[in-house]
């Protein structure tokens, strides 16, 4: 059975599945049993929805999979579960677009800039950054921490959005007072204890179930000024990138299903024979195994027989009608997505570049909000990695005027882009006219090369009077 809201209005989430967890003081947290209410109330308003979208992601459709069966078991007609993985083919298209090409992470401080490209190489940077983004595409929200592990070294990895959740104050700013992780370990006596990790802005704080009650095992402080857990948002509403077609997605996963079904009943369809023919009673045992029936045609008003005939019964299949639905669930899904659907003919073929933006038009508007909302997840991420760092060193590194800029991951003409650099010849400047050349990656680099070459040629042509003169005066001592 499909796994409905709590609420009983007709949706598949509960209405308070993306609600925000607020509280007046971060002293109340520990008071009572208000902790406890907190990851209770996540787990059974806000997990659901999130094991569901994780589930059509991983092509494990819940409506198709767990609904009833369309037949009896007592029958022998066909029951196919058609499962389409469209969740995924949404959330890949839209994540490759996004971070397919690398996030470029900059400062304009020799310094910073450094320190930045170390701790980026040290936590893979560009892999966090595409499972954040991935999560945010399934989940419509992900989370990060920021820690420094056994060896001293700064560290960022994502966090399971499943048991994590932020707290925040009812300010109108909006200040996140804590950070949750729980979870469930297996102790030494094989018995299940649930643990709870509660970050604030200066300590780690461990709690154990005991007895049913969470009790304080470990504390410890951090120094990062700021509760090292971050919140990334996919849109305001904390939505996923294909959240709101799911039911189009059952309605395609039914509709395929209906058409193998009735592909399978037609080669089982019932051969039926009529005509005066006489069966006892193991005879009509064996027509019905056989999917046989037999029926005998009434009399006329004069006596004699009826028409007999013989002609398989099966119910009659609009193709037409059907594959012209199935067709426009699939336009819907994707035009409510904003995803192209590229084996579309419309969309095939050599197309320039500004037409194929024009096709992603509507994609090109999610990605403006979706980088937003990613890029102050990452201020915040560099923010507390430098509020550590700072401590630890002479130097200042200031995070503020980090340039954070993402590239589309779009296919571009090349020919497109050499007709474009030409035209701008003598225009603008070269390092921006080197920057619409998709094959290079580093304008500035590009001509601190072409001065380097140009240099070598001058050097070439300076001695190459000289090169002449002392090769005609080895000639000369030869002939001589």
């Amino acid at each position: 059975m499909t796994i409905y809201n709590q609420d009983n209005n007709n949706t598949k989430f509960s209405k308070n599945a993306n609600d925000d967890f607020n509280i007046v003081q971060l002293d109340g947290l520990f008071k009572a049993d208000n902790l406890q209410y907190l990851v209770k109330k996540h787990q059974d308003t806000q997990v659901p929805r999130l094991e569901m979208l994780e589930a059509y992601y991983l092509n494990r459709n819940t409506d198709i999979l767990t609904a009833e069966r369309r037949v009896n078991d007592t029958t022998n007609k066909a029951d196919h579960r058609a499962v389409h993985n469209y969740a995924k083919y949404v959330s890949r298209f839209i994540v490759g677009y996004l971070t397919g090409n690398p996030i470029t992470i900059i400062h304009k401080d020799e310094k910073t800039n450094e320190e930045i490209i170390k701790v980026n190489d040290i936590n893979d940077v560009d892999a966090i950054n595409s499972d954040l983004s991935l999560d945010l595409s399934i989940y419509g929200r992900a989370f990060e921490i920021v820690y420094r592990d056994e060896q001293d070294i700064d560290r960022f990895k994502v966090l399971d959005p499943k048991n994590t959740f932020i707290i925040y104050d009812y300010s109108l700013d909006k200040n996140v007072l804590a950070g949750v992780r729980y979870y469930t370990i297996t102790a030494d006596n094989n018995d299940k204890v649930n643990m709870v990790e509660v970050y604030t802005a200066q300590k780690i704080y461990y709690f154990k179930e005991v007895d049913g009650e969470l009790v304080i095992s470990e504390e410890k402080s951090h120094y990062y000024n700021e509760v090292p857990i971050i919140e990334y948002l996919n849109d305001r509403f904390k939505q996923g990138d294909f959240e709101n077609v799911l039911t189009l997605i059952d309605l395609y996963d039914s509709a395929q299903s209906d058409t193998a079904n009735y592909m399978t009943d037609i080669n089982d369809a019932m051969l039926a024979i009529v005509g005066n023919v006489e069966l006892n009673g193991d005879d009509a045992v064996k027509f019905r195994q056989a999917n046989m029936i037999h029926i005998k045609p009434g009399e006329s008003s004069n006596g004699t027989e009826g028409h007999a005939d013989v002609k398989f019964i099966y119910k009659q299949y609009d193709v037409n009608g059907s594959e012209a639905y199935k067709t426009r669930l699939q336009r819907d899904i994707h035009k409510y997505t904003n995803t192209p659907d590229l084996n579309d003919e419309n969309f095939s073929g050599v197309q320039s570049g500004e037409s194929m933006k024009y096709k992603l038009f509507g994609l090109e508007q999610i990605r403006a909000i979706k980088e937003r909302l990613f890029k102050k997840g990452l201020m915040k991420r560099y923010k507390l990695l430098f509020n550590n760092i700072n401590l630890t060193g002479v130097y200042k590194h200031d995070y503020s005027t980090i340039t954070i800029q993402f590239t589309p991951n779009l296919p571009k003409s090349l020919m497109e882009s050499i007709e474009a650099f030409n035209a701008l010849n003598g225009g603008i400047s070269e390092q921006t006219r080197m920057s619409l050349l998709p094959f290079i990656d580093n304008p500035s680099e590009e001509l601190q090369k072409m001065q380097e070459e140009s240099s070598n040629e001058h050097y070439k042509d300076a001695f190459k009077p000289q090169q002449e003169h002392v090769a005609q005066d080895e000639k000369n001592d030869i002939n001589d």
